[in-house]
């Protein structure tokens, strides 16, 4: 009886192993928070109720957005602490974008392609919320670096779009930051202009000129692939 109660426990944790694994079987991820990223969310598909669908959280996460260009707009035609919405809608959006995909995959019914457009899109709709909502916030000239800071990052979608059809290996980081690293970051700036208020505008200017450089890097990589992968398929072609 004890046997076939921890055969039973066994099989069952094997499955749901098996399961987990599943959650991060379509993308490749090198972020600094790689491990505790998988951690936690290995912890919240498991406790996803059954009536949230993928699609759910996907919207979820684009409201995230939404709050947080509200936020902007509030501190801007009222008080500056409106900006923590900021920080609690950078929350819900690593929560919807994080899950949406991964319970999918738990629940194994992924909608590779349809899932992979809606992401897309979605991410692309939050980026312009959130530049929409600083460029409200920001003053005079410094709205500029809200319409560059959507550019790059919309120069970095594309990249991780096009290194998919190159590699056929879909990865959203660059190198050790990825899309949690910089809700994190800018998380973060939102707190200190709270506190001392008149610093997001240098921090932006930052944060513009660090994607900047690493779009380079990354174009310049991604240039060296589609080279290499241009060598294999002319010799592929000899050899037929």
């Amino acid at each position: 009886m004890e046997q076939n109660k921890l055969r039973e426990e066994r099989t069952s944790a094997s499955t749901e192993i098996d399961d987990l694994k599943r959650v991060f079987q379509d993308r490749k991820r090198t972020n600094i928070l790689n491990k505790v990223e998988q951690q936690t969310i290995s912890f919240l598909v498991t406790r996803v109720p059954r009536s949230i669908t993928s699609d759910m959280l996907t919207f979820a996460g684009t409201f995230g957005s939404v709050i947080v260009l509200a936020g902007f707009i509030l501190a801007t035609y009222f008080d500056r602490n409106y900006l923590l919405l900021g920080v609690l809608g950078l929350g819900i959006n690593w929560l919807g974008d994080s899950l949406d995909g991964r319970v999918a995959y738990y629940r194994n019914i992924p909608r590779k392609w349809y899932g992979f457009s809606l992401d897309i899109i979605m991410d692309w709709m939050s980026t312009v919320l959130i530049g929409l909502g600083y460029m409200v916030y920001a003053r005079n000239t410094y709205e500029l670096i809200a319409f560059v800071f959507v550019v790059l990052y919309g120069w970095a979608m594309i990249i991780s779009q096009l290194r998919y059809k190159i590699t056929d290996v879909y990865s959203i980081d660059s190198g050790l930051v990825g899309p949690t690293e910089i809700r994190i970051i800018l998380a973060i700036i939102l707190l200190l202009e709270v506190m001392f208020g008149h610093l997001i505008e240098y921090f932006a200017t930052g944060i513009c000129i660090t994607l900047l450089v690493i779009n380079f890097i990354d174009t310049r990589k991604l240039l060296k692939l589609g080279d290499i992968r241009d060598n294999i398929e002319k010799n592929a072609k000899k050899v037929a």
